[in-house]
Parts: structure tokens; sequence; C-alpha cells
């Protein structure tokens, strides 16, 4: 288990809290290793009937390491599995899933977001989802999930372009639950959590089940991975991650099409 994830149980939820805030809670193969093992563990454990994600600190998450990605990129020890682990594991849960979001949630922390079931934000809450500014292509089912939730005009934008969706627009396009000021966002977030544990166990999994496509959700993670993995070794995925280790602007126009 990562010391930078706790993982309490209490009155069926399971909550599990990123404490990494002087990193934005930046996400090390650790951390992902001991989110999968906790949702591994929900699904199993009948005393668990309800998962809460949140994160300590100013960030919700600011999404992978770059340092760990930079180092696939150059050729070293890939740490993507961990990454890929978590987002298959997610993908799969049929308890569930509640997630309280302030600040920054970057990447997977926004792209995780599409498998929770409620999703609360803080104001200052912001959605950002930069793959193709670093060279490389949405995860987690996104590039199915978030133009079916936002459409494509606005999806088109968080991914090509890297536009932040602040937390009043993902309410009004439904990626969120409620928007409420950050000191009121983990008590809002855990009395929904906790008025779900109350709810038949049984109907909430098959209401679930019955609302996400499982087999197209799995085969477009299939080939974002592969795609993913892909990118993170082109010439285009060095220059991103050379450019943000040396705080310079990436130049991407001396490669071709």
């Amino acid at each position: 288990m990562s010391e930078h994830v706790k993982t309490e149980v209490a009155d069926g939820v399971m909550t599990v809290t990123l404490q990494r805030p002087e990193k934005k809670n930046a996400l090390t193969t650790a951390m992902y290793d001991a989110m999968s093992n906790a949702l591994e563990r929900a699904e199993t454990d009948g005393s668990i009937r309800v998962v809460l994600f949140q994160g300590d600190g100013d960030s919700f998450t600011a999404g992978n390491d770059l340092a760990d990605f930079a180092s696939q990129a150059n050729g070293a020890n890939s740490v993507e599995g961990g990454a890929h682990h978590f987002i298959d594991t997610i993908g799969k849960a049929r308890k569930p899933l509640v997630a309280a979001v302030q600040g920054n949630a970057v990447g997977v922390g926004t792209t995780m977001l599409l498998h929770c079931d409620l999703v609360y934000l803080a104001e200052n809450a912001r959605l950002i989802t930069p793959f193709v500014n670093l060279a490389l292509v949405p995860e987690a089912a996104s590039s199915f999930l978030l133009p079916l939730r936002i459409g494509h005009a606005r999806a088109y934008a968080m991914f090509a372009l890297g536009e932040p969706m602040e937390a009043a627009a993902a309410l009004a396009c439904g990626l969120a639950n409620a928007v409420v000021p950050q000191t009121e966002l983990r008590k809002k977030a855990h009395d929904a959590a906790i008025a779900l544990t109350k709810r038949p166990a049984g109907s909430l999994s098959l209401t679930k089940q019955l609302m996400r496509d499982h087999e197209r959700i799995a085969a477009r993670m299939a080939e974002e991975g592969s795609l993913f993995k892909e990118r993170l070794k082109t010439p285009e995925a060095r220059e991103a991650f050379a450019a943000f280790a040396e705080r310079r602007p990436p130049d991407f126009t001396k490669f071709q099409a």
C-alpha cells in the first residue's frame, strides 16, 4: 500500500484519500496500485458498500507523475502498467463510486470521474485533459465516454486544446451532481455515500450494470491503451516531456503528421 494513499472503512464506506499534497497528488505507480487494491478489496468485501475518492490539499490530483512518464518516453522501465491496471479496475467496478473533487483534476483525475456514479465538485474545481498537449491520446475510455456525456465539440476542445472545464460548466453539462463550497465538499460527498449504503446493494449493482455498456467501454480502453503505449515512445512525446522538464513550450512543428 502506498504511503500516499490512505484507505479507511467505516459505516459501509471505503474512503480512499490521495495524500501527496506537496506534489498536487500526482500519481505514482505505487499510488495507482494502492487505489487498484482498494477497489479490488471493495468488490469482495461485503462490509464495503460504497467507495469514496478524495484528495488532500488544494488539488484532487495533478494526474500522472510526469517524471515517471518521461522515463518511459526515454525508454526506461515502464510504469504505465500501474495506471492501466487502475483504469481497468475502475472500469469494471460494480459497487457505487463517489468522488469529491477540489482544485485541479488533471488527466486521469478527470477521466476516472466518468466511471464514478456520483461526482461532487468544489467551486474551484477544474477538469483538465491535456493528453494531446503531451503528444498522447485519451485513456480510461474517455474518448468514448466524454463525447457521449458532453458532446463532440466540448470534448474535442478539452482533448485537443487542453481547455479546462470549470466546475459550473461541468455541472451544467452533466459531469457532476453538485457544486459546493470547498468547506462543504467532503461532507456532501460522504453524506451521499452513506445514503447509498442504505439502498439495496443488489439493485444498485444491477442498475449500474444496466447503465454502462461494459463491452464497448472495455474495447475502447484496450484500443486507447495500445495507442497510448505506442505514443509514449514517439519523438513527439519525447519532445513534450523534455519541454516540460526544461520549462519551455514544446515545438511539434519539426515532426511530420
